[in-house]
């Protein structure tokens, strides 16, 4: 797999800087962890609870070239993922939530499609206006 594209890491970040703003201005390690437990949510639905697992350990093994701390058991969930975090300067822990994110957004959006995302994401975050990101497709 390929790296995430600009649309997929901006939709990554402004969840993630929602998510931390919703908080009160807490870490990004928090709101990281509300981010995946929102995912979790409102995906397992269409891809099932171990689809989004799945999906969320590749999209550690992805990033982990990058960000070698991102290797969170996946049945220990947003909690370790939180931990995991908190353990980096915040700089780090930032940049590290938005890429794993990205690089997730890109993934479920290759399975299940832009448009499905897109929907899914409005469901989890029905205050965050955004489109589909585009693609080679429909540019």
């Amino acid at each position: 797999m390929n790296r995430p594209g600009p649309a997929h890491m901006e939709r990554a970040r402004r969840l993630l800087v929602y998510e931390r703003e919703a908080g009160g201005a807490e870490d990004f390690a928090e709101a990281a962890g509300r981010v995946y437990d929102k995912l979790h949510a409102h995906l397992a639905p269409l891809v099932g609870a171990s689809g989004v697992e799945a999906l969320i350990a590749r999209s550690m093994k992805v990033t982990h070239s990058e960000f070698p701390f991102l290797e969170v058991p996946i049945r220990e969930g947003s909690t370790k993922l939180r931990e995991c975090l908190r353990a980096q300067e915040p700089a780090v822990a930032a940049e590290s939530a938005t890429a794993l994110f990205g690089t997730f957004f890109a993934l479920i959006a290759r399975f299940i499609g832009d448009r499905l995302t897109t929907q899914a994401l409005h469901s989890a975050w029905p205050t965050i206006e955004e489109t589909a990101p585009r693609t080679q497709t429909n540019e």
